[in-house]
């Protein structure tokens, strides 16, 4: 673990949240973090949050991650964070992992897309796809003849995929934050070179049981394609683990990072 120059080591945790959510969904778990003691951050990727960018306008992942990448190069000397990534974040997370493998001492993979830089992911691993095609609105912001910019799940079908054991309060929040998610973002997440670097950072995987959206079946196929380190079942979690058990998914993330320190 890193500390900022010769103060004392911090555990730092960075949150990367998936597609049209934002850094407000992880309130619960940095709360949790910091009455702790630790250090946490959570970023709204672009297009995402309050990012002030129509996510429509967002052309590839490069761009779309760019407030973690600056987040993760604007780190003091030897300071290293546990990356986590939730849903189709975890693809970020693991760009981020290639590209500043020296600031990252652990990733984790909440219900998060983990696949090998430099393999070729399965057709259905993608979350997007989960599903059936009407539960998703396509918004053509370059117009109807064009392909589609943006993509938001349609309101009725919310609480079954995304929050189906979250409290009442954070699905009547999430109504009021959740933006379309920018397509072009997530066409090239799986196209990263192998990286042999990357790979040597610890990665643990946390599966979410009672997942509408990620079924158990291509969760697994995940853990079985590259084998984490560790890997936790979080057993009463829907796929947002940050609103249904986020005591639970504190201490899973806790556990996981004392690892680095044996």
């Amino acid at each position: 673990m890193g500390g900022d120059g010769g103060a004392d080591p911090v555990i730092h945790f960075v949150f990367v949240h998936g597609a049209s959510h934002g850094a407000w969904c992880w309130y619960k778990l940095t709360t949790l973090l910091d009455a702790a003691g630790f250090k946490s951050s959570s970023v709204d990727l672009t297009g995402a949050g309050i990012s002030l960018t129509d996510s429509n306008t967002v052309m590839d992942s490069d761009q779309y991650n760019r407030p973690l990448f600056t987040l993760l190069s604007d780190l003091p000397p030897h300071h290293k964070v546990i990356l986590v990534g939730h849903s189709i974040g975890g693809g970020s997370v693991t760009e981020a992992l290639c590209k500043f493998t020296d600031k990252i001492s652990m990733a984790i993979y909440l219900a998060a897309a983990m696949v090998q830089p430099g393999s070729i992911p399965s057709p259905n691993l993608s979350n997007l796809h989960v599903g059936e095609e009407e539960i998703w609105d396509y918004i053509y912001g370059e117009g109807a003849d064009k392909p589609p910019t943006g993509i938001l799940m349609k309101q009725e079908f919310r609480r079954h995929y995304y929050y189906s054991q979250s409290p009442l309060e954070d699905v009547t929040l999430s109504s009021k934050l959740l933006r379309p998610a920018p397509v072009r973002a997530f066409q090239d997440l799986d196209k990263l070179p192998p990286n042999p670097e990357a790979e040597k950072v610890p990665r643990v995987y946390i599966k979410t049981a009672k997942d509408n959206l990620f079924d158990s079946v291509r969760q697994d196929l995940l853990v079985e394609n590259w084998p984490p380190s560790q890997l936790y079942v979080l057993e009463e979690s829907d796929h947002s683990a940050f609103f249904s058990v986020p005591t639970t998914l504190f201490t899973y993330l806790l556990r996981a990072v004392s690892f680095l320190q044996r």
